[in-house]
């Protein structure tokens, strides 16, 4: 007999010491998301590209699950989820699932790390209302985001939580069709799995959480690795270190036929972190010394050297405007250098005003008010124009319709900016060519990411470097003003404990 499932999704990545909120109107828009869909839409609109909601989709048709969609939202990482587009979302995920009549179960595609200015901890209340609604019998499975900051209410809400495990995150689609595969699990065995739940004691920089190389390829092949047999299901989350609750850090979920079963694994896996902990760090340089060293290893190279300015990663909460890098690139005199993207609608609507080939006199970027940073006053040629809407086909986004708005590439010297209206982290090649650039063919690229960019441009860089210019996302933890975590957690690897000030 066909599984009927109610479907629905409601995503986003909080810091919250961002400049910028989330409104309604962003995850309508759904920046490097699909756009807000309701009922069939969630259906269509999620064919074929890289998300958790679509690789569910693909494995309930495959299964002839009877699909009930109700409404997937999404929006670009940032400061809190204003209060007034959380409750819409949920009070429509919530009423769409009551009035759905009976379930067999509920998928429901969740980032983990979502905090609202009036909830510290977005989908643990999401996940206890569906509970209540539903009532205890009914299977919610949830895919997660390898950064999702998870909660005992969490834990507690859901039968099944399965988080990404690469990061680059390539795998959103698959690890929904892993997520899938457990629900339908857990409604043929007819009762949940026993849980096993730990929490690490330090924050993770996610700089140095890509999967890509050791330690993080290690972890995530270990924790692969122990899902067999008994051990139905296992995740390990790095966790979003830039979210000031006491629900802040990584964290392992194991599932299994028994109690000792899922314990077991947790255990090891909580081990093998615990002995990565002193490999979690990395190499950084200021912007101008990030500069002159790309620029030196650019003379003899054959590829890109890549950039990641990583503190205004808008896939962390950043605005994607600040000018540190910029500024770097044409001090020294960089050639063939590109940056991408630098969202400013009001430079962009200029260069659509003065059309191709002039010359425009403006104030670009640095209006996020982040301390050290500042707009760059300069004269710019508008090379290109561009509306802004694109298909980004690299592993990242894969193959996902991104609308940037009304876009521009500008020159000074020999450095060239892709300026759009829209904000989307630079993390797919088609967004340097949307505007005329060929990424293969420059010297020096700087992307406004920390590390989805891989996915797409490893295979053309000569090497990667981290710069710190001035941004809201700190390589460093251990820099943010924190006033809410966890007594006692060790704000960077091998770094000092948070204790709060009105501690004895």
């Amino acid at each position: 007999m066909s599984k009927r499932v109610a479907f629905a999704g409601f995503l986003h990545e909080t810091n919250t010491f961002a400049p910028t909120k989330a409104v309604m109107a962003d995850f309508v828009q759904g920046g490097g998301y699909m756009p807000l869909a309701r009922g069939s839409a969630l259906i269509e609109q999620s064919r074929g590209i890289n998300l958790g909601i679509s690789g569910a989709v693909t494995y309930a048709q495959a299964a002839g699950w009877d699909i009930v969609p109700i409404l997937w939202a999404g929006a670009i990482p940032s400061a809190h989820v204003c209060q007034n587009a959380y409750k819409s979302i949920t009070r429509e995920i919530i009423s769409g699932i009551a009035a759905a009549g009976p379930l067999d179960g509920v998928f429901i595609d969740l980032h983990g790390a979502m905090v609202a200015e009036h909830l510290d901890d977005g989908e643990g209340a999401l996940l206890m209302r569906l509970r209540a609604v539903v009532g205890p019998d009914v299977p919610i499975a949830a895919a997660l985001d390898l950064h999702g900051n998870i909660t005992q209410e969490m834990v507690d809400a859901a039968d099944v939580l399965v988080g990404f495990r690469t990061y680059p995150h390539v795998d959103m689609d698959a690890t929904g069709y892993r997520a899938a595969a457990q629900l339908q699990a857990v409604m043929a065995r007819g009762k949940p799995y026993a849980k096993a739940f730990r929490r690490l004691p330090f924050l993770v920089p996610i700089a140095w959480q890509t999967t890509r190389s050791a330690p993080g390829k290690d972890i995530y092949e270990f924790v692969a690795d122990l899902e067999d047999g008994a051990v139905a299901s296992t995740s390990f989350f790095f966790g979003f270190p830039a979210a000031d609750f006491p629900g802040c850090g990584p964290t392992v979920i194991c599932y299994g036929e028994t109690q000792a079963d899922a314990a077991a694994a947790a255990d090891r896996i909580e081990r093998a972190v615990l002995d990565a902990e002193s490999a979690l760090v990395g190499t950084s340089y200021e912007p101008d010394a990030g500069v002159i060293e790309a620029m030196r290893i650019a003379q003899n190279a054959t590829r890109p050297v890549v950039i990641a300015d990583t503190q205004d990663n808008p896939g962390a909460g950043g605005d994607s405007n600040t000018t540190g890098m910029l500024r770097a690139l044409v001090t020294q005199g960089a050639k063939r250098a590109a940056l991408g993207n630098m969202v400013d609608p009001n430079a962009a609507a200029a260069a659509h005003r003065a059309g191709v080939g002039a010359q425009i006199d403006i104030a670009l970027g640095g209006f996020s008010n982040v301390q050290g940073d500042a707009p760059f006053q300069a004269t710019f040629t508008v090379e290109t124009l561009s509306d802004g809407k694109l298909v980004a086909s690299g592993p990242f986004y894969g193959g996902a319709q991104l609308d940037l708005g009304p876009s521009a590439c500008l020159r000074i010297d020999d450095v060239r900016i892709v300026v759009t209206s829209n904000k989307a982290q630079m993390a797919d090649r088609e967004m340097y060519r949307f505007v005329g650039i060929k990424p293969e063919q420059q010297a020096i690229l700087v992307n406004k990411s920390s590390v989805h960019f891989r996915a797409d441009f490893d295979p053309i860089a000569e090497t990667i470097l981290t710069c710190l210019a001035p941004g809201p996302m700190p390589v460093s933890p251990a820099s943010l003003p924190f006033t809410n975590l966890t007594p006692g957690i060790r704000m960077e690897p091998l770094g000092a404990a948070f204790q709060p000030k009105d501690a004895a």
